[in-house]
This record gives C-alpha cells, sequence and structure tokens, in this order.
C-alpha cells in the first residue's frame, strides 16, 4: 500500500471527469444506436438496421447529408487557415512585441459576443436589403439585389468568420515559440526573406496549423447553429439530420447512429491528422 500516496492518487479525478462525461454518454450513445423503437418504447436489440437505414433510407439522403457536411468543413478549414496563417504571421513578426497583447485582446474580440447572434448578422448582412447588395446596387456593380443567404456560401462565410480567428490563435501560439536563431541561421546561409519562411518558419507552424485546423473540423462538422440559420433548409447537413431525428420522429436509435457515423468521421479526421503531422509525439 506504500506505492498509493497522495500522487499515485493525483490522476483520478481527471479519469473519474473523463469517464462520467466522455466515456458513458459514448457507451451509452452507442447502445441507443443499436437499439429499436418498437410500440414507442425503445428496446435494445443489438440491431445495425440503424446504421443500415444511415446507408439507404430517403434514396442517400443521410449519405448525401454527410458528404455536404465534410464538403462545407473541409472548405471552411482551408478557408480559414489561408486567412489566419497571415494574420498570426503578422501578428507574431511584424506587430511590436508591446502592442501584442492588444491585438490578441482585439483578435478574441469576436468570441465575446453570441454565436447566435453573429450568425443572425450575416444572414441580416447578406440579404437582399443588407449591405453587401445595398453597396453592390448603389456602385452600379449589380442590377438589382441578390439573395446570399440561405446557401452553403453562406455557411461557409459564418464558419470562417469564427474560425479564422481560433486558428489564428493557435498558429500564433507556435509561431512565437519559433526561436529567431533559426531564421538567423538561414540568412547566414544565403536564403532570402521567402527561402527562410518556406524552409524554416513553415515548416516549423505546421503543428501548430495542425492543431487549429483539426479544432476548427471537429466544430465546424458538428454544428448545427450556422447550417441552420445561414444554409436555411436549401442544403441538409448530417447535425441537421440528427435535430430532425430527435425533434420531429423522436427516433432516438437512428439519431444516436447518426451521430456515431459523426464521431467516426472526427476520429479519422483525427488519426490522418496524427500520422501526417505527427501530431502528439514529442
Amino acid at each position: 500500500m506504500r506505492g498509493w500516496g497522495l500522487k499515485s492518487w493525483g490522476h483520478v479525478p481527471a479519469l473519474a471527469w473523463t469517464g462520467a462525461f466522455f466515456v458513458l454518454p459514448l457507451v451509452a450513445m452507442l447502445l441507443m444506436s443499436v437499439s429499436e423503437r418498437i410500440g414507442g418504447k425503445i428496446t435494445l436489440t443489438w440491431t445495425l438496421g440503424n446504421y443500415q437505414a444511415f446507408l439507404t433510407k430517403a434514396e442517400g439522403t443521410f449519405v448525401g447529408a454527410l458528404v455536404n457536411s465534410v464538403e462545407v468543413t473541409v472548405l471552411t478549414t482551408i478557408l480559414s487557415v489561408l486567412v489566419a496563417y497571415p494574420l498570426a504571421y503578422i501578428l507574431a513578426y511584424r506587430v511590436p512585441v508591446r502592442w501584442q497583447r492588444l491585438v490578441l485582446v482585439l483578435t478574441i474580440l469576436p468570441f465575446w459576443t453570441s454565436y447566435v447572434i453573429r450568425s443572425y448578422s450575416w444572414l441580416l448582412v447578406l440579404s437582399e436589403n443588407g449591405v453587401i447588395n445595398q453597396f453592390l446596387v448603389g456602385a452600379g456593380l449589380l442590377a438589382e439585389p441578390v439573395g446570399m443567404g440561405n446557401s452553403r456560401f453562406a455557411t461557409v462565410l459564418g464558419f470562417v468568420h469564427f474560425f479564422a480567428m481560433l486558428l489564428t490563435l493557435t498558429i500564433y501560439a507556435n509561431l512565437v515559440q519559433i526561436k529567431d536563431s533559426y531564421r538567423k541561421a538561414a540568412a547566414d546561409l544565403g536564403a532570402n526573406a521567402f527561402q527562410a519562411f518556406w524552409h524554416v518558419t513553415l515548416p516549423l507552424s505546421l503543428p501548430g496549423v495542425a492543431v487549429g485546423a483539426f479544432l476548427t473540423f471537429v466544430l465546424a462538422i458538428g454544428d448545427y447553429i450556422t447550417p441552420q440559420i445561414l444554409g436555411g433548409s436549401k442544403e441538409l447537413l448530417l447535425p441537421q439530420a440528427v435535430m430532425l431525428q430527435l425533434g420531429r420522429q423522436a427516433d432516438f436509435p437512428l439519431a444516436s447512429a447518426l451521430s456515431m457515423v459523426l464521431m467516426l468521421v472526427v476520429t479519422v479526421a483525427f488519426l490522418l491528422s496524427a500520422r501526417h503531422l505527427k501530431m502528439g509525439r514529442v
């Protein structure tokens, strides 16, 4: 019993928290996904019918929703990286150190506003009577307003507006850890500014990009609010399909199966990120 001191029990709270709020809900959802709703009651029947329904029901509606979710999420992740990396680079290497904290505060200001309010704000901006249409019509670039809301474009734009800031923070945190001596050594060896960035800064900052991109992927593919508000009903994403099963059909087993499919996609994304960018390796 001598080995079971206070230090040995230090990991117990973390394990208990993980088990209570992650493992148990995941197991419960897995069991629900192999159950059936019979006569208004849910019975554990160990069936794969819900997963078969995902593949075959309504002429591939659920599969199409998954494809739409992956397409929107991948596009959001790519655009967010392209927007966030230059911002993080400027913040890390072009903004004086004494001003960086102030700029960081300004960067996270959008997070202080409700996620729902930001989504509705974009809907107003992109509407036919919104600021963009009024400017384009007033400048003579459009003959009449064009509805840009309730579309994939609006959904991706809303996602990028939110997640680009998150990516900026993760990439910036990685960039400031890169020693200046590495870039100076590249310059001493005859590399110009672009060569030093391409062969030194960019490779060393890829772990930060990977972490931010993975977080963006996870949060975007499971998001229900933004696609519902900005995307409307023109394109069904998998989180919306899950909510439809819960709200309209009360089909908890099928909703759980769809959620497990979504969890599988996230797991594959993590494994790909960890494998190619060596995330999590010391």
